[in-house]
């Protein structure tokens, strides 16, 4: 049943993709050389499980942060720790460089972007050069949000920068890996924008990959999501049947971790010809939902960059994000699954 809905999810979000995205117009940004000189005041709107960690690492970093949260204790903690907080989007763009963002949903960025007090509510005259999205969103929402920041202009031109630029750059590694500063971001937008943010992502992650143009950062994520659902609804169901056997998990999981229930694929089957691709994806996970996964990024215009990185990037569940409670410790199943990936996200 589980595998069904994961296969339908799969069709529509194909679908989905496959029309609207195609179809919707965006403006890219002419290619110059630009500068991550005058990044030196950094907004942040988001501080949960993921932005809270995110933003830690910025200031330990020596980066001069403004923050915004919608929880006053959130807001409180930093005030305490002499980081500038301040109470609307609005207020964070004013006193920001560039702007990063990291939230629940399309819904509560749009709101963050274009509602009252919005990051865009200043009309066409902006300050912040830079706008970075690390939330998981839907890329149709990424590239909307694109072309309304480049529809502005800077109040202040530095340098190269004479409009306002947006990436798209969600994240993969959870909160154990926002805390150690050991994210992956997919990165979309412009290459010349991502080169210059670069440094800054790496001060909260091991990894920066760019996927091409506006909103492919969005369709990596989801692909990447899509992938490790199914991979982790087939780990869950293993091991449950394993127990239900008499077999205990922790046996079962030393065995898929060197046997070939461990997900090999992501590191191998990329360099592999299409046939024998098909062929593991079919045997060890769902042929369908996987190759899906190749059709979103192809026919989003990610093409390789992307499916390569999704097979890089895609976790293994069995050796690093165990479902079972007691197999591993640090993550979510060993702490009553407290700050676990979002059913929802996949």
């Amino acid at each position: 049943m589980a595998m069904m809905k994961m296969k339908i999810y799969g069709y529509r979000l194909r679908a989905l993709l496959s029309t609207s995205l195609s179809s919707s117009p965006f403006h890219s940004v002419p290619s110059r050389s630009f500068s991550s000189s005058s990044f030196e005041n950094v907004g942040f709107i988001g501080l949960g499980n993921m932005g809270s960690r995110m933003a830690n690492n910025l200031l330990k970093a020596g980066y001069k942060m403004t923050v915004h949260d919608v929880n006053c204790n959130v807001m409180k903690k930093y005030s305490d720790m002499g980081v500038s907080t301040k109470q609307t989007p609005f207020e964070v763009a004013e006193a920001s460089d560039v702007v990063i963002t990291m939230l629940p949903s399309s819904s509560h960025v749009l709101n963050v972007y274009n509602g009252p007090d919005g990051l865009l509510q200043g009309g066409d005259l902006l300050t912040p050069q830079l706008f970075i999205d690390s939330s998981t969103i839907d890329p149709q929402t990424s590239r909307k949000l694109a072309v309304s920041v480049s529809n502005c202009i800077l109040k202040e031109k530095k340098e190269n920068w004479e409009n306002p630029v947006m990436l798209d750059a969600p994240v993969s590694g959870g909160v154990v890996a926002a805390e150690a500063g050991s994210l992956t971001f997919m990165v979309g937008g412009s290459e010349d924008v991502y080169l210059a943010a670069k440094s800054l992502l790496l001060s909260m992650g091991k990894n920066a990959i760019f996927c091409g143009g506006p909103g492919n950062g969005s369709v990596a994520k989801i692909c990447n999501n899509l992938a490790m659902a199914i991979s982790m609804l087939g780990l869950s169901e293993a091991l449950a049947l394993g127990q239900s056997l008499g077999i205990t998990s922790s046996t079962l999981t030393k065995i898929f971790n060197s046997s070939s229930a461990r997900c090999w694929s992501r590191f191998n089957a990329f360099n592999l010809g299409s046939q024998i691709i098909h062929f593991l994806l079919y045997n060890v996970f769902s042929m369908f939902s996987m190759h899906s996964c190749f059709l979103l990024g192809q026919k989003s215009g990610g093409g390789e960059r992307i499916c390569s990185t999704i097979l890089k990037y895609a976790q293994c569940d069995s050796d690093s994000y165990n479902p079972v409670p007691g197999v591993m410790q640090g993550v979510p199943s060993s702490r009553n699954y407290s700050g676990g990936f979002a059913s929802k996200l996949m």
